[in-house]
């Protein structure tokens, strides 16, 4: 069996980097893991080549060669996936999908043409779809019925399938699942809320294996709460350490947590000293009467500006997660946000409008309360797919503000200034590494544009030499903070317009509807 594993177009948004991946000739943040574990589980006899749309077309040797093509997709990837399964179908493929879109919302792959779903986790469904192929199904639906797997049993992902140059990161996962209950969270529908992790040598296998490889660049753990079994974390942190240090460190980590971090030294202590240099927090909002209607009750328990200094003092560069729209939000919540980071010193803040996602207890709520508008797109660039309490317009202009706001070249260079003074200096002595050709062509563009080019000059300089003088082994990672604002300067600008747009097109549809339900009321009121 000669299979492709096809990997749909993601949308240009601030999610993916681009402008900052520009800088180091890199196409993309992260590769298709999910495939690449995808193809780790299926026979090793069948043969194997994978293309991200992100990265290149397929060719037409790469059509003309494979018996079957496999695609997995987020909501976000959606519109290319349903193309994909079509341009697939017209060439006389077999086609399969798979992963957290088709598992959400199964129907548009079965619309779009796709023979087999194959749902869920794949450790299960998997073997189901490989019975089927040996019996000489055509197509099928493969479900695990709520089972979940035991992940200890997961195979070292077949990295050897990615084009390594095309990546600015490489993906690991260590764990599925997060014990909390956030009402607009699709993680604890699709992975449960009991973590599932793998074991500390299953992990090192496959960092070995990228250390093989000739991977040497950052490792994103991409477990949506890295932390939640914290037990099972710590014990992989501590034969991490060894491995990172008998290696000589090859890679730095970052990954995603949930703000209780701030309440474990010790943890917080062994990610340090692993070389985990960032991570980011679901802050969501300030406000706390929204975190207690949407049930993020955990951070509620404590300070979040003090957990954010602690995060930040223990060693890790803090990035947060922001969303406005939650349901009894009062007024001036986008200005709440913006003076939440500046507070805090937070430079990266992901900032984003509230999308109720397929069967998530918010999706239920909305659907059951007869506010749910669509679909969710996954995508910044949207308005809400819900009847907001509070108007659609305040919201969105005041989304517009605060993310104009927040990445002001100037507001964001002072901020991450702040956020590296009170960053805790590195605990591992990383051996030196030459920087290349490329790496000095990005610091001397970022350099020209922040240092020369803009207004923003001399304090790009002074903050630079106050971070060398001061926290000095810190300072190239600075600058990489730095030239992550070449992308959301330009980005705000597109949000902006797209947003803006989009309002539009919201406010004259509902005043078509207010339109129409006058005239009926005044027909209502005459033949009365």
């Amino acid at each position: 069996m000669r299979v492709l594993l096809l990997y749909p177009l993601f949308p240009k948004t601030f999610w993916s980097f681009e402008k900052v991946l520009e800088l180091v000739n890199r196409k993309v943040l992260l590769p298709p893991l999910g495939l690449v574990t995808v193809a780790a589980i299926l026979p090793q006899e069948w043969e194997f080549k994978l293309v991200d749309r992100n990265v290149r077309h397929v060719t037409e040797d790469e059509w003309e060669w494979a018996d079957l093509v496999i695609l997995s997709a987020m909501i976000v990837q959606k519109e290319d996936l349903v193309d994909q399964i079509r341009e697939a179908k017209r060439r006389g493929k077999a086609v399969a999908v798979g992963g957290p879109y088709p598992t959400s919302v199964p129907d548009e792959a079965t619309n779009a043409g796709a023979d087999y779903l194959i749902l869920d986790e794949g450790e299960i469904t998997l073997p189901m779809f490989m019975e089927a192929i040996a019996r000489g199904d055509k197509g099928g639906i493969f479900r695990s019925d709520g089972e979940k797997p035991d992940v200890t049993t997961t195979p070292v992902p077949r990295f050897d399938l990615l084009e390594f140059e095309a990546y600015d990161t490489m993906s690991v996962q260590f764990s599925r699942g997060c014990p909390f209950q956030c009402e607009f969270c699709d993680i604890i529908v699709l992975y449960g809320r009991k973590p599932r992790t793998k074991t500390p040598e299953q992990i090192l296998a496959e960092l070995e294996y990228l250390y093989q490889l000739g991977w040497r660049r950052s490792v994103f753990m991409v477990d949506d709460n890295f932390i939640g079994n914290k037990r099972n974390v710590k014990l992989f942190l501590k034969e991490l350490k060894t491995w990172q240090a008998e290696h000589q460190y090859p890679f730095s980590f970052n990954t995603e947590a949930s703000v209780d971090l701030a309440q474990d030294q010790e943890l917080m202590d062994l990610m340090v000293e692993c070389n985990f240099n960032a991570v980011f927090l679901g802050i969501e909002t300030p406000d706390e009467a929204s975190l207690q209607m949407t049930k993020k009750f955990q951070n509620n328990r404590t300070s979040l500006a003090d957990s954010v200094e602690t995060i930040t003092r223990a060693g890790l560069r803090v990035m947060a997660g922001f969303i406005i729209g939650f349901d009894g939000e009062k007024s001036g919540a986008g200005d709440r946000i913006v003076r939440f980071a500046e507070q805090t010193a937070i430079p990266t803040t992901i900032f984003g409008m509230l999308q109720a996602l397929p069967h998530t207890a918010l999706w239920f709520r909305l659907e059951k309360e007869g506010r749910l508008l669509d679909s969710a797109s996954g995508n910044q660039f949207n308005v809400m797919n819900f009847i907001p309490t509070r108007p659609v317009e305040e919201i969105t202009r005041e989304y517009i503000n605060a993310f104009w706001d927040l990445y002001d070249a100037e507001k964001f260079l002072d901020r991450a200034y702040r956020h590296f003074l009170m960053l805790g200096a590195p605990k591992v002595k990383v051996p030196f590494k030459m920087p290349g050709l490329m790496e000095l062509r990005a610091l001397a563009i970022v350099a020209w544009r922040q240092g020369i080019k803009r207004h923003t000059r001399w304090k790009f300089w002074h903050h630079l030499f106050s971070i060398i003088k001061r926290n000095p082994g810190v300072w190239d990672h600075y600058l990489t903070v730095c030239a992550h604002n070449e992308h959301f300067l330009e980005y705000r600008q597109i949000v902006k317009d797209q947003i803006e747009v989009q309002l539009a097109e919201y406010l004259a549809q509902q005043s078509k509807q207010e339109a129409k339900v006058s005239v009926v009321k005044k027909s209502v009121g005459a033949s009365a």
